[in-house]
């Protein structure tokens, strides 16, 4: 059983950005838990928490996968299992 994960995707804003990432969870059936966004002097930036338990890929495929799409449509896309965000994002 997977953990929950963490994504995160930061650059310039622009067209789709949040289509192209949606587009590519369901279709892998990572389900969006939670999802927040915000654009700030032209930047955007997004934070989802998913559950891809239901996807056949694991997540290493995953974040490779969402950091390629990424560097197409000129965003940084990082996915990290929840756990591990949390410990490296400990204040």
């Amino acid at each position: 059983i997977m953990d929950r994960t963490v994504i995160t995707v930061v650059g310039k804003d622009g067209v789709g950005i949040i289509a192209k990432v949606c587009d590519y969870l369901a279709s892998n059936k990572v389900n969006i838990l939670d999802i927040s966004q915000t654009i700030t002097g032209g930047f955007f930036n997004m934070m989802m928490v998913v559950d891809p338990k239901d996807s056949s890929k694991d997540m290493n495929t995953l974040s490779a996968e969402l950091q390629q799409i990424g560097e197409e449509i000129g965003v940084v896309i990082q996915a990290q299992n929840e756990k591990i965000f949390d410990i490296m994002h400990r204040i």
